[in-house]
This record gives C-alpha cells, structure tokens and sequence, in this order.
C-alpha cells in the first residue's frame, strides 16, 4: 500500500496486514533501508513493550514502530524519545481536540486524563534505532494486566469519545515525528527538552523512580540536557538517566 497523500516527505511506510511484532520485523529490514521507514501492521501476534513485556494488543489500537536507520550517537537515540513523545502529544490533541486532557510522563508514556493512553519503546541496531509505538485508540488492558502501582491504562474513546481508525491515526503521528524530528536535528535538544517539560505531567510534585537497586523519592525538578530527570530531596539533589516512575 503506497502512502497517503498527507505522509512526510522522506520517510516510507511499509504497511502490514499482520506481523509478529513491528519491532521484530523492523529488525529485519532496517540493512535494507535507505532512510526513515515507517512499519505498520493492523494486528500483532506478538507485540511486545519494555523488557520483553507482552503489549495487549486488542483490534482498533494502534501500533507501529519507526525506523531510524542512522540516529547518531546513543546518547542523541535516547533523546529520541522526547521527540516521540511530543509526536504523540501533538498527534493525538489533533484528532481528539484541545479538551483532552493530556500530559507527558517521564521518560515515554503519553497521559490522558491521568492515565496511561500510549507507551515509546527504543531499541539500537548499530548505528540505527527503532521507536515501537503504541495507542489505546479504543481498549486499553486492564489494572491485573498492568505491574503493581502503574497508572491506570486508558483509551481514546472511553476518555473522549473520539474513534478514529489505527491506518487514520498513522498521517497526524508522522507528520508530528517528522517535524519534532527536524527541529531536533536542527537546533539540538533545547527546544524539545522546553516543550516537553511544558507538557509535563507532576513537574515540581513529588514522586517515585524505581532503578533496577533503589528506589529514590524527590521532588520533580526538571529533566536535564541529557534528558536525565531531576529528582530533589532531603538528601539533595539526584540526577537519573533511566528509571521507571511512580506517581
């Protein structure tokens, strides 16, 4: 299926009926590819998220994964995910409108209303990088589905109202990645990194963030030019670059 007539210059799509997981077959194209390339699949038969957990993947929600094939240095793919993340943001207020209540929480998940609407999976290959996305567009799993004191997941159409389909939804997410993409690529991570934070959800509350040895409770204070976050405390002032959040 060729692309739609609305899909940013310079990035192809590869558009799957069904696949075992967009991430995998990512995996097996990206020699092959000569730029960023989108992979699309109506249904997943083995969609995971982060480290190795299964992702529910129920007919309507969206999933795809991006392929960057040369993302620069690890420390710029990790970045990657605040682009992302700001794609999401801006791609979902697009179809769902300037009611939804959405925010941004560290380091890759989309909120709405407070609940878990989206999550960014990154895995490197090299000089390449993959960005697994996925949306609750109109199921999201249940609280026994999800680890112990993670948010509440959500759908759009509970939350909203709105229904729109995954192969719709695809355009407004590529064209947000695309310019995120750009300016990130031009001016550095400054502006992303003020962007994000503006949409950011709990920035001067306190909060949890659990590393694989320690769990560390602080104050939001912001997220660093690494994109570390920045938790302060009694024990003063620590500075994280990969943990899971707690609110």
């Amino acid at each position: 299926m060729s692309a739609p007539s609305d899909w940013p210059a310079g990035y192809e799509l590869r558009n799957l009926s069904e696949v075992d997981s967009t991430m995998a077959e990512a995996s097996r194209v990206l020699n092959g590819l000569a730029g960023p390339c989108w992979i699309f699949a109506k249904h997943q038969t083995a969609a995971r998220g982060r480290r190795g957990r299964a992702w529910s993947m129920p007919a309507g929600n969206f999933s795809a994964s991006l392929v960057l094939p040369r993302a620069g240095s690890p420390a710029e793919m990790g970045l990657r995910s605040f682009v992302a993340s700001l794609a999401l943001y801006d791609a979902v207020r697009a179809v769902a409108g300037p009611e939804a209540r959405l925010s941004l929480k560290w380091p890759n998940d989309v909120l709405l209303s407070g609940g878990k609407l989206a999550g960014i999976l990154l895995e490197s290959a090299g000089e390449a990088l993959v960005i697994g996305i996925g949306v609750n567009l109109v199921a999201a799993p249940g609280m026994t589905d999800v680890e112990e004191g993670a948010l509440t997941p959500v759908s759009l159409k509970s939350e909203t109202g709105t229904e729109i389909a995954p192969e719709d939804f695809l355009p407004h997410l590529a064209q947000a990645f695309a310019f995120w993409e750009e300016r990130f690529c031009t001016y550095g991570f400054g502006p992303v990194r003020e962007a994000w934070l503006a949409k950011a959800a709990k920035l001067g509350e306190p909060i949890r963030a659990r590393t694989m040895r320690e769990e560390m409770h602080g104050t939001f204070e912001t997220v660093d030019a690494q994109g570390h976050l920045v938790l302060t405390s009694a024990e003063g002032r620590m500075s994280i670059p990969a943990a899971d959040v707690f609110f």
